[in-house]
């Protein structure tokens, strides 16, 4: 799911699979242009392995490098973020 808030940033529910205990820190920057960065919620209750939803924020449309860590493992992804209208 995605959304489009006010003030013209683009939220996206994004669920990730923490395969080791630890607590998940999430990071993103806009590759293509300046932007504010990423802002990510990762919400408590899901445990310290396993599924755990986020909440991710996109200042801006563009080209964004995102990156999840739980302790020494890492996974980063690319995503062109944009406003589709109809």
């Amino acid at each position: 799911m995605a959304a489009i808030n006010a003030d013209g940033s683009i939220a996206a529910k994004v669920g990730w699979w923490r395969g080791m205990s630890g607590t998940l820190v999430i990071s993103g920057r806009r590759l293509d242009g300046g932007a504010p960065p990423l802002r990510a919620d990762v919400p408590e209750g899901y445990g310290s392995q396993g599924f755990q939803p986020t909440g991710l924020t996109f200042p801006t449309t563009g080209c964004w490098e995102v990156t999840g860590k739980v302790g020494d493992a890492e996974l980063t992804f690319v995503v062109t973020v944009s406003k589709i209208t109809t």
